[in-house]
């Protein structure tokens, strides 16, 4: 993933921001008496990016993969609408309790940019709900260059948008998030329409982090910089999540990139470990070859 990569990390302030002025308030007014739900992945799971996981021999990689984590954020959907059949075979290859989210191909944020966008919704829907209850939480990715004049697209894009299927929704033009009025406008229109805002945090970016949670979903798309602040940015998420946790956050779907993938598993387990520890979780911590052998690198 190279979107906000930089040469040199050390030289980014990568303090998380403080947390909307709205954020406590959507947390609040959405709590519930559901258990809190925690899902940490990574962004693929073939054995060419993430390499230092699979043990030697590995031939259904999914398989393994999903019994070592709990969700996939699947990023292949994005690139071509895979048949029902794909699918299924994705849903009898994982254990029960697992989740996939899937990403909005890019016919419908990327080519079509939204336009007409009540076509291609309901074919999409239809193959995707065959992950039945191993669907996590569909989103939707918009191109950097997609600006605010285009709201009404947006706005038809969410009327469109079935209600019972959860979605989140991520911008990357800076004026979404730069103009107090196009972000109020925003953040209103997703949060009336129980959608969530996905937080992207990344190096290059820093314009876009933002703090606002639109309902009770914390949707974060964590990308490491392969340097060792990966670990402190890290530190604090734990601290932030925690802190929503106690305020009512019940929804944590934690996705780990990095520019070059081969570690996001050991940042992974590293992010899982401290989590478990401050949320009083008992997540699988997966195993990755830099763990089991000492003479196996590890990140840094």
């Amino acid at each position: 993933m190279k979107f906000g990569k930089v040469e040199q990390p050390e030289a980014i302030d990568f303090t998380l921001p403080q947390d909307h002025i709205d954020t406590e308030r959507v947390l609040s007014t959405h709590t519930t008496s559901d258990p809190l739900q925690v899902y940490v992945g990574c962004a693929k799971w073939n054995k060419q990016d993430l390499k230092n996981f699979y043990p030697r021999g590995t031939k259904d990689e999914l398989g393994y993969y999903s019994n070592q984590f709990n969700c996939i954020e699947l990023n292949a959907t994005f690139y071509r609408l895979f048949p029902k059949e794909q699918y299924e075979k994705w849903y009898h290859k994982t254990p029960e309790g697992f989740k996939f989210f899937p990403k909005i191909t890019n016919n419908i944020s990327h080519l079509k940019r939204l336009i007409d966008s009540e076509q291609y919704i309901p074919e999409y829907i239809d193959h995707t709900l065959a992950l039945k209850e191993k669907l996590g939480t569909i989103f939707l990715q918009m191109h950097n260059n997609f600006q605010p004049k285009n709201f009404d697209r947006v706005d038809n894009f969410i009327n469109n948008w079935p209600s019972h299927v959860p979605i989140a929704l991520e911008f990357r033009h800076t004026d979404w998030f730069n103009d107090p009025q196009v972000a109020d406008r925003l953040y209103h229109v997703l949060e009336e329409n129980n959608m969530a805002n996905v937080l992207v945090d990344t190096a290059g970016r820093r314009d876009i982090m933002h703090m606002r949670l639109t309902n009770n979903e914390a949707f974060i798309r964590f990308v490491g910089a392969n340097h060792e602040s990966d670990y402190t940015r890290l530190d604090d998420w734990v601290i932030r999540l925690q802190k929503w946790v106690s305020q009512g956050l019940k929804n944590i779907h934690f996705f780990i990139h990095q520019n070059v993938e081969v570690e996001s598993p050991l940042l992974s387990a590293y992010f899982i470990q401290k989590l478990n520890s401050a949320l009083s979780l008992d997540l699988k911590i997966p195993q990755t070859l830099s763990q089991n052998n000492p003479d196996t690198p590890t990140l840094f």
